[in-house]
């Protein structure tokens, strides 16, 4: 099959972003073949975007498929995942729901998701399912369940304490043979597991545990991916072998070099943090201990964004979905705080969160840019992103491996979008 998208403006994910006018791109057996002034061939199908922005479709590094990010009345979560875990019927229902929101992923032009913690197998099983094309959904990097310590971060829901080395490196073995893209690790707390007021983030991994996980998922040819909130959790992360820091801290000259040293990345999330510490906390039924703590966490990724990319480490973009006002279809949200809060241009932004976002999970070949040879996953837009982020929350058509589909719908939540839009920076 080819596609013929001609006459778009072309945003092709490198770091300048230059726009391309009148540009088309030709698309064979879903992968671009050429970019540039062509001539449409006798036996492509002509897609007109005069007037319309095409750039590489988002990667959103950090997601849970589990939950949707709308809040609400709370659940006992860790009873919801031992059904899931224990109840073949209760478990095919927690797979549709988690289609239902890759699905919003891939409907918002996010092409590419990182599920970092998720409940069974059921983030491998729905990967294959979307790659064999039984199921419309974006590329997913599934770790299927965490690993974490004895009372550790979300342990019992999208997490497994391991109370040795030993148990550690078995659940890491299942994990393989479950065919996971990586390993996730709780090495801190968060937010909500913090009983002290200015003490989240506090480290619960012990380092002798972190390094007999890092070790046999490097054996494996496995990156590692960790929880971290604070710059002690950085220190022992990195220094026992973690190659992505999910949220971050401020990050103090150790940590700096240990993460040069490594070759490490800091995969920034500030969506969860900003609405839990600038919302009233009666809209949230949240302690002023809770919010105190998320301050300090958001005030901590953000000053650690900047001290990674002044000090030269790479910095991506993820959502952590499924966190309370963090829903599967605002990517666009999490490009605004990082511009507004690390301070980084628009067009590095969109580079962020497209072809550097790719190339930190080792997919820089295979998406991520506008460019012959990759795969054809395409957000189109009837605005310039580079004016206005907001142009991305409906997007005119999202290209999916070569499959197109024109004015996509995620399901979205009214009032969680109004109190969003109420707040925003």
């Amino acid at each position: 099959m080819k596609l013929f998208f001609q006459h778009a403006t072309v945003l092709d994910g490198t770091r300048e972003m230059l726009p391309r006018p009148m540009t088309d791109v030709l698309v064979e057996d879903g992968r671009i073949a050429a970019v540039g002034a062509l001539t449409p061939p006798p036996d492509a199908q002509v897609i007109d975007l005069a007037g319309k922005y095409l750039m590489p479709g988002l990667c959103n590094l950090h997601v849970h498929l589990p939950a949707g990010g709308r809040p609400g009345k709370q659940r006992d979560q860790k009873k919801l995942a031992q059904l899931v875990l224990h109840n073949p019927v209760v478990k095919r229902v927690a797979f549709s729901v988690c289609k239902a929101y890759a699905e919003d992923e891939l409907f918002s032009g996010v092409t590419t998701v990182r599920a970092v913690g998720g409940l069974s197998d059921i983030d491998t099983t729905l990967r294959d399912r979307i790659n064999r094309g039984a199921a419309d959904g974006p590329r997913i990097l599934a770790a299927n369940m965490a690993i974490g310590p004895v009372g550790g971060h979300m342990v019992g829901t999208v997490a497994e304490a391991a109370q040795s080395e030993e148990e550690a490196v078995k659940m890491v073995r299942e994990r393989v043979a479950q065919g996971v893209d990586l390993i996730k690790l709780m090495v801190t707390g968060g937010v909500l597991d913090a009983t002290v007021r200015g003490e989240p983030g506090v480290l619960k991994m012990p380092p002798a545990l972190i390094r007999a996980c890092c070790d046999e998922a490097h054996k494996n040819g496995l990156p590692v991916a960790a929880h971290v909130q604070s710059a002690e959790g950085v220190r022992a992360a990195v220094e026992n072998g973690v190659d992505t820091i999910e949220h971050g801290s401020v990050l103090d000259q150790s940590a700096i070099d240990a993460l040069q040293n490594s070759g490490g990345a800091v995969i920034c999330t500030l969506s969860p943090a900003f609405p839990m510490a600038r919302f009233p906390r009666d809209l949230l039924g949240i302690s002023e201990t809770v919010q105190f703590n998320s301050d300090v966490v958001l005030r901590g990724m953000v000053e650690g964004a900047k001290q990674a990319l002044e000090a030269g480490i790479p910095v991506g973009l993820g959502t952590d979905t499924g966190c309370p006002y963090t829903t599967h279809y605002n990517m666009w949200r999490e490009l605004v705080f990082f511009r507004k809060y690390v301070g980084v241009s628009a067009a590095f932004a969109l580079h962020t969160a497209t072809l550097l976002n790719a190339r930190l999970v080792g997919l820089g070949d295979e998406t991520g840019s506008v460019e012959p040879g990759k795969s054809a996953d395409f957000l189109i837009t009837d605005g310039d992103p580079l004016q206005s982020f907001e142009t991305i929350r409906t997007p005119y058509m999202v290209v999916m491996r070569g499959k197109p589909f024109l004015h996509p719908k995620a399901k979205r939540y009214a009032k969680t979008d109004a109190v969003l839009d109420d707040y925003m920076p």
